[in-house]
């Protein structure tokens, strides 16, 4: 199902609203991005290359941030439309797998692998 860039930019951003309030007040120093497709950086940056990317997180989860991190760039979330669009079949599975792929790339920033995702159910 294809989407314009304005229809899949709302979707991402509604998905980022509807984080419970507690967890946004946490989140800081981090950018979200809506690219078309991932080029071969993002691929290099990937846990699994071989996987098609619906979202990739690139920085330092905040785990493993130490007290001198106050002037670093900020982190980045990209979320990639191709992916979603080649999923989904219908706008309703697209905003789920969006809602998915957004709080999937959070818990990255806040420190979870893709591992304790999968052990948890939420991969």
């Amino acid at each position: 199902m294809r989407v314009n860039r304005k229809q899949f930019e709302k979707m991402v951003w509604q998905a980022v609203d509807e984080l419970p309030e507690a967890l946004k007040a946490e989140i800081k120093n981090l950018e979200i991005e809506v690219r078309y497709a991932p080029d071969d950086d993002d691929f290099d940056l990937a846990e699994d290359p071989e996987d098609e990317l619906f979202g990739l997180y690139h920085g330092i989860p905040l785990t493993e941030r130490l007290g001198d991190y106050n002037l670093a760039v900020p982190d980045l979330i990209t979320i990639f439309q191709r992916a979603h669009e080649d999923e989904c079949q219908t706008i309703a599975a697209m905003r789920e797998e969006v809602r998915r792929t957004v709080r999937h790339e959070i818990a990255h920033y806040f420190g979870m692998s893709d591992d304790r995702l999968d052990a948890i159910g939420r991969y």
